[in-house]
């Protein structure tokens, strides 16, 4: 009776282990998913930006990481190509040439 007593704790015992073991591995995965995440997101940002700097001089760009359109009377959407896809409405003062940002939202697809 004792012996079947002892089995079942070390049996209880182990799979507490192997449970902790398995949260402390997703534990791990989720934070270097929530980092990856983070920099995708402030990358996709910081093109965004760059963007909106640049605005007024489209042509001149070499590389642009965003798709501009217009979506009249000044204003513009700013969408950036890589993931995860930010979109920025900016009206653009035609006399100073400066983007003010009216809004901006994460797009999903």
């Amino acid at each position: 009776m004792i012996l079947a007593w002892v089995l079942a704790l070390l049996l209880l015992v182990s799979s507490l282990i192997s449970y902790l073991e398995r949260m402390t591995a997703l534990s791990i995965i989720e934070t270097s998913t929530m980092r990856a995440a983070h920099r995708h997101f402030v990358a996709a940002e910081k093109a965004v930006m760059e963007c909106e700097q640049n605005i007024s001089q489209i042509t001149v760009l070499t590389e642009n990481h965003c798709f501009i359109q217009s979506a009249g009377k000044n204003i513009w959407l700013i969408s950036s190509k890589q993931k995860p896809s930010i979109q920025v409405y900016v009206y653009l003062d035609e006399k100073t040439g400066i983007a003010t940002r009216l809004n901006w939202r994460q797009s999903f697809e």
